[in-house]
């Protein structure tokens, strides 16, 4: 399964990557979310976006919303990972088309059992 981390962490995405690898994905990255359109609209969709709310050059929140606005793009999972901790930001994201939602800080465990809920794991 392929997985795109967008992240503006270079850290973070490597972490995620780290944790995505050992389960089994293989994991590309991009910084924004202009970047991670261009690696999609070039690659195609990814089994999984793990996708940070606030970055540079265009937020996680437009990503969701521009990647659920293109054909063949709509089973691709998305799942939002954000220190964004209000509710309407979560409601936001999950009405853009989010399929789930993870706050910062997390741990492998808590981000292992949302992807098992989605069916990309085993349990």
């Amino acid at each position: 399964m392929r997985a795109l981390v967008v992240d503006d962490s270079g850290a973070l995405r490597r972490v995620l990557g780290r944790m995505l690898s050992g389960w089994g994905f293989t994991v590309t990255e991009a910084a924004d979310g202009a970047a991670a359109l261009a690696r999609l609209e070039r690659d195609g969709p990814a089994d999984l976006a793990l996708v940070d709310w606030h970055m540079p050059q265009m937020s996680g929140y437009d990503l969701v919303r521009a990647v659920r606005a293109r054909p063949g793009f709509e089973r691709m999972l998305i799942v939002m990972v954000t220190a964004e901790s209000e509710t309407i930001p979560m409601a936001q994201a999950l009405e853009a088309g989010a399929n789930e939602y993870v706050m910062k800080p997390f741990t492998p465990d808590i981000l292992h059992d949302k992807l098992t809920l989605l069916g990309l794991t085993a349990a």
